[in-house]
């Protein structure tokens, strides 16, 4: 029960630490902890458990550049140790309602929580629905036309560790209610 116990608080800690970080080192990021952040990427939530995602995973300085140009906010990607592309295939998708874009949401956030327990920060850049951004990212990463870029996640390491352990308190209890609004 103990063990329990601390992997709860473990993963708890995890959570609540996690933040977006801009500024990294320059240090590369070994492909054992990008196959297990994607690992964890596919173990997302996904509706009727079509999984509808697909994941491009860009190292090279060069093409981390080229990215940094294509999306407005993506100046921490020219530091950046690697950043993964979260990409969908809407005929994976088995219902009338897109409900990819929650799914890609699921399997987004379970990269920046598998960067933070690894000890590699993160930042997730919004693509999705912004037409100009998928466009840009589409044309650098050569995506076909059919498949949707959803986010962009920037990884690396915290220039500041202090900043990378801070807990911010985002708790706000007038914001919960009970039974009804």
């Amino acid at each position: 029960m103990k063990r329990i116990k601390k992997a709860m608080e473990e993963c708890l800690k995890v959570i609540y630490t996690r933040r977006s970080i801009r500024s990294y080192r320059e240090m590369e990021i070994s492909e054992e902890d990008i196959k297990k952040i994607l690992k964890a990427a596919f173990q997302a939530p996904s509706a009727g458990n079509e999984q509808p995602w697909h994941f491009i995973v860009v190292k090279s300085r060069e093409r981390l550049r080229e990215l940094s140009e294509a999306h407005p906010y993506g100046k921490m990607l020219l530091s950046a140790g690697a950043a993964i592309a979260v990409c969908c295939d809407p005929k994976l998708s088995k219902y009338p309602n897109p409900m990819w874009i929650q799914d890609c949401s699921a399997a987004t956030q379970n990269i920046l929580l598998a960067a933070r327990a690894l000890g590699i920060g993160s930042c997730w850049l919004g693509v999705y629905p912004v037409e100009s951004r998928m466009k840009s990212l589409a044309k650098v990463l050569g995506v076909p036309d059919e498949i949707v870029i959803f986010s962009l996640v920037a990884l690396g390491y915290p220039k500041s560790e202090e900043e990378f352990f801070e807990a911010p308190e985002r708790f706000k209890l007038e914001r919960i209610h009970r039974e009804k609004w």
